[in-house]
């Protein structure tokens, strides 16, 4: 059936617009709030109803008023059921606060459900339901219907190990409100019990058993039994539904989305040091309309965050970061970059509206211009000096010339000197090393032979491993040494390679980032204020835990060219969280299990044989590469 242009099609009928015009305006509930501040004000007006129905239900006395006749008209065992269920509903809106402000769908819908339930728990206690909670329930639901489209955000990326984290928090939770009930009704106790008599209650009642503390009351021990047996029943559901769902799993770059990368990084991979670091495995990817540019990206608690400029050519990057964004508002993510260049940070704030913040300086090196002569590097040449004479040698080669045991060998080493159960790094690390894909990077090697050597990896006493910037050029990836070597391994391998990065057609190497470096350098220059010198000193302190200040001295020995590095980010008050999320990422705060207890858990065998087929797929398809290059 044909339909006039000017109609409109709702609800499987077509009407004249004017008249679907008219009608939905007179349809149209008026809105109590702003729309940018709906889901920021429901999900804290939920949060503080769900405070009230988790009070009135564990504590008696907030419940009691003049109306206790009302609770006559209803049997005991229905006021005991009320008060589990007001427990249950305000654990559960408790638990989608965080939800609401970020606007997510399901959220939406469970509160829409749980307000009017609460309501109705509340006038099913033994009183009349407090005004005030009333009010706002239905002054919040109201909200929720009139302001529906500001809570379209989808589902995050879920594995199961948020089954476990549920069972362990709501379960520590509901213990501790459970405990709460137990001894909400000392005057109907029967006896003195124990602290531990309360805890084994509690733990029993969680399983739908009784425990050693009674009640003379029978409607308090209805009310304890229904509460500790529904918020059992509240763990063990909610548990079984997050290990049963489909999962989905967390940022990873498919083989089909690493080749359009890499054939991008093969034409504008010079532009950014950054750039070869999109090749991360544990990121995901959005490209421009275009296909010319891209921008990986991992979330991070709720932060989308992206390292480096985009990649791929300038003109596309307006368009991949139009997508970036909507990816991040369809799913209530905070939208942020760190590590951007000057002109990466002015295209992102000038197409999005975000603020950039310095976050510090990327020392570069050019070739040519690198000396050891001069009063200014004295230090190094001295120690440099000092560790060849100590014998130490070393060697610089593309990856692809090293053999499989080589690599191996390598790899070993430089996870034994890691120091820490997690690999650290994000936006200037790769992850990974001796990859048949990656097999233009470069690694430089510190080598001693020495007759009685304890080490378990022989001379080998120190690794740089560098990726490559477009075609000529190489960014610093990993820097590990022996902590049993002579002090100085690190300036040697780097001036080794310095001197002979030439040789492979190389002419720019990037080091290391030093965080907030122009606050630390005019800080201690003559005439600093007093703010900008508290605020050095203030970083020197942190560079106690943090490797800030001698990050910023290691550079300085090689007289560098600073390149400043932003962060992109929507407000000041996200700073903590964005800031938060870095820290994640880059591994300085890790929330998993040690690795040696990682290998206790249950699929953790299967998991490295998953791990060892992808590395044997990786080989399989970079010699099918070669021979077809060959060919």
């Amino acid at each position: 059936m044909s339909v006039h242009k000017d109609a409109v099609r709702r609800d499987g009928v077509a009407h004249p617009a004017g008249e679907s015009e008219a009608a939905h305006s007179r349809l149209r509930l008026p809105r109590l709030l702003p729309t940018s501040t709906a889901p920021a004000v429901v999900g804290t007006l939920c949060f503080l109803i769900g405070l009230v129905d988790l009070g009135t239900g564990v504590f008696p006395r907030l419940r009691h008023t003049r109306v206790h006749t009302w609770a006559s008209y209803f049997p005991g065992t229905v006021t005991s059921l009320a008060t589990a269920a007001s427990i249950i509903v305000g654990v559960l809106l408790l638990m989608l606060a965080h939800g609401l402000k970020r606007g997510k769908r399901r959220a939406w819908a469970a509160a829409v459900v749980l307000l009017p339930a609460g309501v109705l728990a509340g006038f099913l206690h033994h009183h009349r339901p407090s005004p005030l909670t009333t009010l706002l329930s239905v002054g919040v639901l109201y909200v929720l219907c009139t302001h529906r489209g500001e809570f379209a955000a989808l589902s995050d990326p879920r594995t199961r190990w948020r089954a476990a984290a549920n069972f362990v928090l709501l379960g520590t939770a509901s213990f501790s409100i459970g405990l709460l009930v137990v001894s909400s009704h000392p005057l109907v106790e029967v006896g003195d019990p124990s602290m531990a008599d309360r805890c084994v209650t509690v733990l029993r009642g969680l399983f739908g058993f009784d425990g050693p503390v009674h009640y003379t009351s029978d409607r308090a021990a209805d009310a304890v039994g229904y509460s500790l047996g529904g918020l059992g029943l509240l763990v063990a559901f909610s548990t079984g539904y997050l290990v049963l769902r489909p999962e989905r799993p967390v940022s990873e770059l498919s083989d089909d989305e690493e080749e359009r990368l890499r054939g991008i990084l093969a034409r504008h991979g010079g532009r950014d040091s950054l750039g070869y670091f999109a090749l991360r495995r544990d990121k995901s990817v959005v490209f421009s309309p275009s296909g010319k540019a891209a921008i990986p990206y991992r979330v991070v608690s709720g932060v989308m965050l992206a390292s480096g400029d985009p990649v791929g050519d300038v003109e596309a990057w307006p368009g991949a970061i139009e997508r970036f964004m909507a990816e991040a508002r369809a799913h209530a993510w905070i939208p942020a970059v760190v590590g951007c260049s000057e002109t990466g940070g002015e295209v992102w704030t000038r197409e999005t509206g975000l603020d950039a913040l310095e976050l510090g300086d990327e020392a570069v090196v050019r070739v040519a211009d690198f000396s050891l002569a001069g009063r200014a590097m004295r230090n190094v040449r001295q120690m440099v000096s000092r560790v060849e004479r100590g014998g130490y040698t070393c060697r610089m080669r593309r990856v692809g010339d090293l053999t499989e045991e080589e690599r191996e060998w390598v790899r070993v080493a430089a996870a034994d000197w890691r120091g820490t159960d997690t690999e650290r790094g994000f936006s200037m690390a790769l992850g990974r090393f001796g990859d048949p894909r990656d097999e233009d990077c470069v690694v430089v090697t510190a080598h001693r032979n020495v007759s009685e050597d304890p080490s378990p990896h022989g001379d080998l006493k120190a690794v740089l491993h560098f990726v490559p910037w477009g075609t000529d050029g190489l960014s610093l990836e990993l820097m590990r040494r022996d902590r049993g070597a002579d002090a100085g391994m690190n300036e040697l391998l780097i001036v080794y390679a310095l001197r002979n990065a030439a040789q492979l057609g190389v002419a720019r190497v990037s080091l290391n980032f030093a965080m907030f470096r122009s606050a630390l350098a005019r800080g201690e220059r003559l005439g600093a204020g007093p703010v900008l010198r508290f605020w050095r000193g203030l970083l020197v302190f942190l560079s106690r835990w943090f490797q800030i200040e001698s990050l910023y001295r290691f550079n300085e020995k090689f007289q560098p060219q600073w390149e400043p590095r932003f962060m992109i980010f929507p407000s000041t008050r996200d700073l903590p969280r964005i800031g938060f999320a870095v820290m994640q990422a880059e591994a300085f705060i890790t929330l998993a299990l040690p690795a040696r207890y990682r290998r206790l858990l249950p699929g953790a065998a299967r998991r490295a044989r998953v791990g060892a087929q992808d590395s044997a797929s990786s080989v399989l398809k970079a010699e099918s590469g070669g021979t077809r290059r060959a060919a």
